[in-house]
């Protein structure tokens, strides 16, 4: 059973990320959805290995990925990949920049935060192999909305 404090930190990381993209605009929205679903499925991935091999522990007594990683990979990992490709997306430098406070805030700060909370915390990584957990796959989001804008380029001048 979810502890109601575990509930309500999932339905907060989940529903705020999602509802700060009324304000991203229609056309960035529908530019930046493609690498970000990509991103979300990776992550799931990336969740469901972790969790197999114990890199992270929560403190619900019932061990469930549902409960406990779906919500981080389908809440804030999306929209948050959107809103650092809208803006910095063609400059490169300045998205790693961005990425490396974003993920090193979430792996040094947070993840320490949530532990006092007794939602989760780290069990096999430290807190350097969990930021570079989170990190290296910020290349990938560049690397897919990269792939993403030359095929559309691509696509609309053969037409």
């Amino acid at each position: 059973m979810v502890s109601k404090r575990h509930f309500l930190f999932n339905l907060s990381i989940i529903m705020i990320p999602w509802l700060s993209l009324i304000f991203m605009g229609k056309r960035s929205l529908k530019r930046y959805s493609v690498a970000g679903v990509f991103i979300v499925v990776f992550e799931i991935l990336n969740h469901l290995y972790g969790h197999k091999r114990k890199w992270w522990k929560f403190y619900d007594r019932r061990k469930s990925f549902l409960k406990d990683e779906l919500p981080f990979s389908i809440g804030p990992y999306m929209p948050v990949s959107m809103w650092l490709l809208k803006s910095s997306y063609g400059n490169f430098k300045k998205f790693v920049l961005l990425n490396v406070i974003s993920d090193g805030f979430f792996a040094f700060l947070l993840i320490d935060i949530l532990k006092k909370l007794k939602i989760v915390a780290l069990n096999r990584l430290n807190h350097f192999q969990f930021f570079i957990y989170l990190h290296y796959k910020a290349y990938l989001l560049y690397g897919v909305q990269y792939l993403y804008e030359k095929t559309k380029r691509i696509r609309e001048q053969t037409l």
